[in-house]
């Protein structure tokens, strides 16, 4: 079975290689970057299992570096900083991190909360889609056998979105999708259309929120 890769994105090298140490003797392949700008170009081309992000970094900030992963990839992000006052916690968990935390904190806990997002993971990447069937001629969608009339920019907009599940879409791309005469509408106009999208399918699918903001970015299909 091929080991897992985990990012470590640390500019404290001491404290990287205690992590690395720790998650090498738990069976994971780690990789350590100690600045800020070169992270999104090395996660592009290689590809990590999950990515060990600290807040505070030379070059680009933790933060930063998190809304740009998450334009492209879904990559399981735990977010460490030694500043733990709330609107950090809230905003770097909005921002799309999976999980959280905060310095000290003992390797262990690390490699068990790497473990934990790993799972969730793999349990989001198995395929669900065959639950929802998209009926474009009648702009009707089956959801686990039940039916659902949607009006046709809801259908469209169901549709972008579940053909890339975990695919953030910003509003100005759901919108070019959706109006190809390119009339102009405001972002607003998405955020209503999701609002009633969301509200149909909330009738047979109440435990869950199918379509999720993503903070500052858009909108992705978890369905």
């Amino acid at each position: 079975m091929t080991q897992q890769h985990i990012l470590i994105v640390e500019d404290e090298v001491k404290l990287a290689k205690v992590l690395s140490d720790y998650l090498q003797n738990a069976g994971y392949d780690v990789s350590c970057l100690h600045e800020g700008l070169a992270v999104v170009d090395w996660v592009k081309q290689n590809s990590p299992d999950a990515v060990i992000l600290d807040l505070m970094l030379p070059g680009k900030d933790g933060m930063e570096i998190c809304k740009e992963l998450r334009i492209f990839t879904n990559t399981p992000i735990l977010m460490v900083t030694a500043r733990v006052d709330e609107i950090d916690r809230l905003l770097g968990l909005e921002i799309g991190a999976d999980d959280y935390i905060c310095k000290p904190f003992s390797p262990r806990e690390v490699v068990a909360r790497v473990k934990a997002v790993l799972r969730r993971s793999q349990n989001q990447i198995e395929p669900q889609s065959e639950k929802l069937i998209l009926d474009e001629s009648r702009c009707q969608v089956q959801y686990n056998g039940q039916l659902i009339e949607l009006t046709a920019i809801e259908f469209q907009l169901l549709d972008k979105l579940h053909k890339e599940p975990g695919h953030i879409f910003s509003r100005e791309q759901l919108m070019n999708n959706m109006y190809s005469d390119h009339r102009v509408v405001s972002g607003r106009t998405i955020d209503s259309h999701i609002k009633k999208l969301r509200k149909k399918l909330a009738v047979i699918e109440c435990e869950e929120e199918l379509i999720k903001s993503v903070y500052g970015l858009g909108y992705k299909w978890e369905g």
